[in-house]
């Protein structure tokens, strides 16, 4: 298995019945498989692949098959006679010990029954199995959907708490106030370095979340029309929702784009104040060792120890000397501030 992923294994599944349907954990679950219209397989060992697939018929696939990257790995069809089972792929997020990181999700569709297997906890798929109607009948399709709506909505809600995060970066990258010495108000350069380079890194974490959404959004954005067109099955009562579905995906690609836009501009910025940063740093560096060459070449040319030096036995030789020094000192000073490079 992955590392950093959770390694408790559990099963649940949902069972109809005439009061309605029935939330079955762990052994429950196991004893009950072929009665599920819902499987929900968390982190699952190969034993518990096989007992799946041998209680339900279906090919029910591994992590290394929902690692598959190829289109046509994540979408596949079989027709036995009860109808299309369809076999699909996504990527899904979590928050991990090291923040939000993927995780793959396969999902199994058959007329009768949905598996879906992940290696990783979702707030989504706990929130809708807590939400899930204990007096309704619902159909492996209706499960499905109602999962996608899930996730996209969570995610909507991961998308809103980053702009939140951009945007209070915005405000604080777009509101320093900089004194004339080129530092933050009431900080010191060091301090105003180390909160820009948080900013960056907070920035990188932003954009990694908006990225993991963005490659979720578009496994849904594959799954919901190669469901409605290869499903023949799915009630034409679905059609509406598979439509809503599309659009809510559509709506938030456009606002991943704003983001991943705003992200980009405010990190430009950001980085901008560091090179700005940092040119002051070499102009005040450039400076002290403008002003230092003519003292120590004054110093230099007196500390030849020349016998014929007519200095060396001047009354006021050393005075003169350490004069020299202080305005050769002073006056590259004066010439910067006239010319306001200080």
């Amino acid at each position: 298995m992955n590392s950093g992923l959770p390694t408790q294994c559990m099963i649940r599944s949902i069972v109809r019945g005439d009061a309605g349907v029935s939330r079955l954990d762990d052994e429950a679950a196991r004893a009950r498989l072929g009665e599920a219209v819902w499987i929900d397989l968390v982190n699952p060992a190969d034993a518990d692949v096989a007992l799946v697939t041998a209680a339900t018929g279906l090919a029910v696939p591994n992590e290394a098959d929902l690692m598959e990257i190829e289109t046509s790995s994540r979408l596949s069809v079989t027709t036995p006679p009860g109808g299309a089972v369809l076999t699909m792929s996504m990527p899904m997020m979590y928050s991990g010990n090291d923040g939000v990181m993927p995780a793959p999700l396969g999902i199994v569709l058959a007329p009768d029954r949905l598996v879906t297997i992940r290696f990783a906890p979702s707030r989504a798929f706990q929130g809708f199995w807590e939400r899930l109607d204990a007096t309704a009948e619902p159909a492996s399709a209706d499960i499905l959907v109602g999962l996608l709506e899930a996730l996209i909505d969570r995610q909507a809600d991961a998308l809103e708490q980053a702009r939140g995060q951009i945007d209070r970066l915005s405000h604080r990258i777009f509101h320093l106030k900089l004194s004339p010495d080129g530092r933050h108000a009431g900080a010191t350069r060091r301090q105003q370095e180390g909160e820009l380079r948080e900013t960056v890194s907070t920035l990188g974490q932003l954009y990694n979340t908006v990225s993991l959404v963005r490659d979720s959004q578009l496994g849904i954005g594959r799954i919901v029309p190669y469901m409605g067109s290869v499903a023949t099955w799915v009630p034409e009562t679905m059609t509406a929702r598979l439509k809503t579905v599309t659009q809510d995906v559509a709506s938030l690609n456009e606002f991943i784009t704003h983001l991943t836009d705003k992200i980009q501009f405010v990190l430009d910025a950001t980085l901008g104040l560091i090179n700005i940063a940092q040119s002051d740093l070499m102009k005040v560096l450039t400076i002290v060792s403008v002003i230092g060459i003519p003292p120590t070449l004054i110093a230099g040319i007196y500390g030849m120890n020349f016998v014929h030096m007519p200095e060396l036995h001047w009354r006021f030789g050393y005075p003169y000397g350490l004069g020299l020094i202080l305005i050769t000192a002073v006056a590259p000073l004066f010439w910067f501030r006239k010319k306001g490079w200080l």
